[in-house]
């Protein structure tokens, strides 16, 4: 059992807080309102049917701190504010996708010259940021899991510069019901990134492989 420290309290922060409960994990939850904000959140999550792992809130910090595996799901705009001390060394998935409309013009991404996860790893330096969970819906993560072997099981893209990192990531995935396919280092995680093919639907593995390898960067579309 780990604990998983979730800073971002939106519809995939919450949909990856039951997977992680109902896979026997623990959770601590965090937004940027503060912990008394997600009582009720709290409260409907340890009242979920089939919840063997146990869940509170706390701050930003407070969730870093706690976490044995830590997911960062924020919009762009509020990395800075994400704490990186209680952060530092640990494995950190990155979720995020970057909305003009919501974010504003980041114009390296704009450039395609980076990524969101590279983004938040230069923010994160003694971190290692995985990218993972932005391709899938917050409902899909709950209902689509299914036991490892299961025949076209949905799988799940991840990207990453460390190794190690990744691997304690696709255990996780593991746990909460997906496959995964490796898209290499951090650098790569753009194959997966809005409007690219693998980008929304349910795709066992060799379909997402073709998807992340048929994927074109914005410029070339």
């Amino acid at each position: 059992m780990t604990t998983l420290g979730i800073i971002g309290a939106g519809h995939i922060g919450t949909a990856l807080a039951q997977a992680a409960l109902d896979a026997g994990h623990d959770v601590v939850i965090s937004n940027s309102r503060g912990p008394e904000t997600l009582t009720d959140l709290v409260s409907a999550l340890q009242a979920r049917p089939g919840r063997r792992g146990q869940v509170r809130a706390d701050t930003a910090a407070g969730a870093a701190a706690a976490a044995d595996l830590a997911v960062v799901t924020i919009p762009l705009t509020a990395v800075p504010d994400v704490p990186v001390e209680p952060l530092a060394g640990k494995v950190v998935i990155d979720t995020n996708n970057y909305y003009p409309q919501r974010d504003g013009q980041i114009a390296e991404l704009d450039a395609e010259s980076t990524t969101t996860a590279e983004l938040l790893q230069a923010h994160l330096p003694t971190s290692r940021v995985v990218k993972a969970f932005n391709h899938i819906g917050a409902a899909d993560i709950t209902a689509q899991g299914a036991p490892a072997g299961t025949p076209h099981r949905r799988a799940l893209a991840v990207a990453g510069d460390d190794a190690a990192a990744k691997q304690q990531v696709v255990a996780f995935i593991d746990a909460i019901g997906f496959d995964t396919v490796d898209l290499g280092p951090l650098a790569e995680g753009w194959r997966i990134q809005r409007d690219t093919p693998g980008y929304g639907p349910r795709l066992d593995a060799d379909g997402l492989r073709a998807a992340t390898a048929a994927a074109k960067r914005y410029r070339d579309m």
